[in-house]
């Protein structure tokens, strides 16, 4: 029997992107991949992956810091993660005197392990399907508002239920863009002390350049410990440690917490962002990235004071250039649009699949009128915002507010928490940095938003300094006191309500209410009304994707997108041919950090202790077969941000490596997805392990690992 043109175009377009190593799969229900990945080598099974019943791998995977994976790897709560993912704290401990980002920190003794308040460690314990319960007396003809009203009942009701009968902390989480929900029960690890990093030359080694790109170089990883009741915590499973390597073709997989992605959008969403929105923020952050460069580069003080502020705003930028190089390059938006022609005509054939055609075709309505906020924010939070001293000032503006009906305690814990951000902020605060930064800043924002459309503090430029930014941020900057950390001490000191009118006529504070009230004003409640517009066709949208498929590909999964919960990907060690006369083998060596090796560029110093080693070629039992020391390698596995620092397991589960990166080519693959060029990228395991036992010589983490040759 012939197929259908339907099913032709659904196979090129989106069969063919449904392969076996594309997916951000639920643990829970990894039964129905257990056949594909046993077919491509898997030699364990989906309940040694995840299980509630006995100990599972589950029990060593850990959402670390909110905003990466970590991994356990002894029975005395030994956590590995990216050094990126540990990057802040290594740097909050960092000093001129100490300074950890340089020289590396290495804990030889228990006691030496650095308490981390404030960080911590999530870990899934179960996850029961609720849909049933949270869409009861839901029908096709409730209105999206008693749909929201009664899930947010049911929700409210289910967790009240669950937290009786629990100690850990539950949620329930949306899948499928709301057309499945899952009851989240989370262990949550307070105590969390840093143990090990290696100095930034080798755990940022390349830097921003080379940052999103292969071949890679660097040794990604920094080491914890998670402690409960005092000591050490005894985790009901750690991984198994391989030093065995990887072939082209090896099966693999990711555990982990992959932050967002959003594969089921359509054509007119992906437009925005990739040619409306990402542009915007790459120039407005290469603007600030090279003044923090020119500052950095003179003064070791500010390169540690701007070392984590930089990787942070670094990070994004480098990613969304590379998102608007892959839409373009790979054919994103055309992609999607052939789909949804495709889906046009699967909705025609049925008179009930109405609403499905109906939500597909309002996106381009909403997406014209969500477009004027979306910008608006934008150059609010990357221009506006992006001026320390204007968003230092937001968190005083409450104090600004009070009264002398204020209560005390009210006043005295909101100065407690003002003690501890001025100790944060001063601590990392380089004045000359941040007043070019607002000049620069100011003048963009000027130059692109109307005058009728932004805050009015913009419009006081001109009608005050006669548009001369330069003597604005002089004014800024000179006239309010909290650019100084002496004044703002004295003003928590001796505050009292009746100096809250005072405090509500600074500068800062009056320019960061400027921008705030702007936002509640004209743009807050325009935004959420296209946004729940929007979320409301997309929950549409993908329950006829979720119909479409099976009855067009019936032997294709469909993956819900990532939402901070714990996902498995899986697929095969190999290269790439991003483009025309270039391909890309699977791993790196030692050999490529010599070869890149600049003194006079901060991101390729080699340090000389890694020169002697490499000299010597004293790599012990962790050099590869072919005498080498392996560095980091790629893999077909579907990832993305907060997948840093997740575990990558070969075909018997044990631990290959840490995931850290995508390429550049591929960090359009949270909005479209390509499995001929999406690859992941992970720091090999011996490469983490050479430099912990040979290069810092602290063999006491080693030995409590469990290795295997």
């Amino acid at each position: 029997m012939k197929r259908t043109l339907l099913s032709i175009i659904t196979v090129i377009i989106f069969g063919g992107i449904l392969r076996a190593d594309e997916g951000m799969w639920i643990p829970a229900l990894l039964q129905k991949n257990e056949a594909e990945m046993q077919a491509m080598g898997m030699k364990i099974t989906a309940d040694d992956i995840y299980s509630i019943n006995h100990s599972s791998m589950k029990d060593a995977v850990v959402l670390f810091g909110g905003g990466c994976t970590g991994e356990l790897v002894s029975d005395q709560g030994l956590l590995l993660t990216n050094h990126h993912c540990g990057y802040g704290w290594i740097q909050r401990h960092s000093t001129v005197e100490h300074d950890y980002l340089t020289d590396g920190f290495w804990a030889m003794t228990p006691e030496e392990e650095l308490a981390c308040p404030g960080l911590t460690a999530i870990m899934l314990k179960n996850m029961v399907d609720v849909t049933d319960r949270v869409l009861e007396n839901i029908t096709d003809e409730t209105s999206d508002e008693e749909r929201a009203d009664i899930i947010k009942k049911h929700i409210k009701s289910i967790i009240e239920e669950a937290e009786k009968d629990t100690e850990y902390k539950v949620s329930v989480e949306s899948f499928y863009i709301g057309n499945q929900y899952f009851l989240m029960y989370n262990e949550v690890f307070n105590d969390i002390r840093m143990v090990g990093a290696p100095p930034s030359n080798i755990g940022k080694f390349g830097g921003d350049t080379d940052n999103w790109v292969w071949p890679r170089h660097t040794g990604d990883f920094s080491i914890f410990r998670i402690y409960k009741d005092g000591k050490p915590y005894k985790p009901d499973y750690h991984f198994t440690i391989s030093l065995k390597g990887v072939e082209k073709d090896d099966f693999t997989f990711v555990f982990g917490y992959p932050a967002r992605t959003n594969e089921y959008l359509p054509a007119v969403a992906v437009n925005q962002e990739a040619n409306v929105v990402y542009p915007v923020v790459v120039d407005l952050r290469t603007q600030i990235l090279d003044i923090y460069n020119k500052y950095q580069e003179k003064d070791a003080k500010v390169r540690i004071q701007y070392a984590s502020k930089h990787a942070g705003l670094g990070n994004g930028w480098k990613k969304w250039m590379g998102v608007i190089e892959g839409i373009r390059n790979f054919k994103g938006i055309e992609k999607k649009q052939a789909f949804e022609e495709s889906f046009y005509e699967w909705c025609y054939k049925e008179r009930r699949r109405q609403k499905y055609q109906n939500a597909l075709r309002d996106f381009d309505a909403v997406y014209a009128e969500y477009e004027k906020y979306r910008m608006a924010t934008t150059y609010l939070t990357e221009a506006g915002l992006s001026i320390e001293l204007i968003e230092f000032a937001a968190n005083f503006a409450k104090l600004a507010d009070m009264t002398k009906d204020t209560p005390q305690e009210e006043i005295d814990e909101l100065i407690d928490d003002l003690r501890q951000e001025t100790a944060a902020f001063f601590k990392d605060y380089y004045q000359p940095i941040d007043e070019e930064v607002a000049v620069t800043m100011l003048t963009a924002y000027r130059a692109n938003r109307p005058e009728d459309f932004r805050p009015e503090i913009l419009n006081e430029i001109d009608k005050k300094f006669k548009g001369d930014v330069t003597a604005y941020v002089d004014y800024l900057l000179g006239k309010s006191i909290l650019t100084s950390e002496e004044k703002v001490i004295a003003l928590l000191d001796n505050f009292k309500p009746s100096k809250a009118k005072k405090l509500a006529k600074d500068p800062a504070v009056v320019a960061v209410n400027s921008m705030m009230d702007f936002y509640v004003d004209n743009i807050k409640a325009k935004s959420s009304e296209c946004n729940t517009k929007i979320n409301n066709l997309c929950r549409v949208y993908m329950e006829g994707q979720m119909k479409m498929i099976p009855e067009v590909l019936p032997e294709r999964n469909l993956y819900p997108d990532a939402n901070f919960t714990l996902r498995v990907t899986y697929g095969k060690v190999g290269g790439f041919k991003p483009k025309d006369a270039v391909e890309y083998r699977h791993f790196t060596t030692l050999d490529g950090i010599m070869e890149k090796e600049d003194p006079n560029i901060y991101d390729y110093v080699v340090t000389d202790r890694l020169h002697e080693l490499y000299e010597a070629k004293d790599f012990g039992r962790y050099a590869d077969k072919d005498g080498s020391m392996h560095v980091a390698f790629i893999a077909g596995n579907h990832t993305t941000g907060d997948n840093s620092g997740s575990p990558i397991l070969n075909a018997e589960g044990q631990l290959l490596g840490l995931n850290f990166d995508r390429t550049w080519e591929v960090t359009m693959s949270d909005l479209v997805y390509d499995p001929s060029i999406c690859k992941n990228i992970s720091v090999d395991i011996r490469y983490v392990l050479f430099l912990i036992d040979k290069y810092a010589g602290c063999t006491r983490l080693i030995d409590e690992m469990t290795i295997v040759e």
